[in-house]
């Protein structure tokens, strides 16, 4: 039963994510005139310089991308991917051509695009799935060089792929355009993606270890880890109080460390992804 919740759930998560596709290509990409990326992209480019059809090409270009990442991401991946480049190929076909356009200013075109299609694919890759194409090779990419977060790929992907086929056209406002479009799409993939596990590390350093975790475990529910400093002028021994928390927890466990110890020096840094009990697990996704 779980296993068929999960299901659908994805489903609806395709089904939204090909919504907000279909707004972002319909409605504010093509009008715009935007140069297109990806797979679809590279097949514009190629009918440019040997006229052969787009649609094709596009099946051509696709063929070897998918036999190469099959044998590097898994058959699972493979699989989910397929149900989510139909489900959200139909939503864009289908519902795309029915939506109103926008006919104002380019750079709100451009901005509304980005900001949609960053939503709507990081939908996707939380799912631990894609739409195919170049997400493939995101991911492959990804898997070998864990460190790159997915926005940034997409961003350089994309980049040149924008500047090849905007040079062959010549509409240098549409490469620009489109190079601001594909930049804020990849800032709101990561933000999405990563934003969602982030948070705040708290260092405390007190003389009252033990009572601010009792403190932090009653009003934040979060636990804390006691570690032994030596401080760097008296070589005194002291303790450091270290929390991970969620942005609003952490004004609360501040507040409640200084109740207990005026003088705790109190270190708050942004922790960009905590994963862990209580945050995201290692197995929730495959981003």
């Amino acid at each position: 039963m779980k296993k068929y919740q999960g299901l659908f759930f994805d489903v609806m998560v395709d089904f939204v994510s090909g919504l907000l596709l279909a707004i972002a290509f319909y409605s504010f990409a093509i009008p715009a005139d935007l140069p297109m990326t990806g797979v679809s992209g590279l097949a514009l480019i190629f009918y440019h310089l040997k006229g052969i059809p787009v649609g094709i090409m596009t099946i051509v270009l696709n063929i070897p991308i998918v036999l190469f990442c099959y044998r590097i991401l898994g058959k699972k991946f493979y699989m989910n991917s397929l149900k989510t480049t139909v489900i959200t190929s139909l939503m864009i076909d289908s519902i795309g051509p029915l939506l109103p356009q926008y006919g104002g200013e380019l750079i709100l075109a451009a901005l509304c695009a980005g900001v949609l299609c960053g939503i709507g694919y990081a939908m996707v890759f939380v799912r631990n799935s894609s739409t195919g194409g170049f997400d493939f090779i995101m991911m492959a990419i990804r898997y070998y060089h864990p460190h790159l977060s997915l926005g940034r790929i997409a961003f350089v992907l994309d980049f040149l792929v924008i500047v090849i086929g905007g040079a062959l056209i010549g509409n240098i406002d549409a490469v620009i355009y489109g190079i601001i479009s594909n930049y804020l799409y990849s800032v709101v993939l990561d933000r999405v993606l990563y934003g969602t596990s982030a948070g705040k590390l708290t260092l405390i350093i007190t003389d009252f270890p033990n009572e601010i975790v009792r403190a932090i475990d009653e009003s934040a529910g979060r636990g804390a880890t006691i570690l032994n400093g030596t401080g760097g002028y008296r070589g005194e021994n002291r303790s450091v109080v270290m929390c991970a928390s969620s942005k609003k927890e952490m004004y609360n466990i501040r507040k409640r460390a200084h109740e207990i110890d005026v003088r705790a020096f109190v270190i708050i840094m942004e922790s960009n992804e905590v994963i862990g009990e209580g945050f995201r697990m290692p197995n929730d996704t495959g981003y």
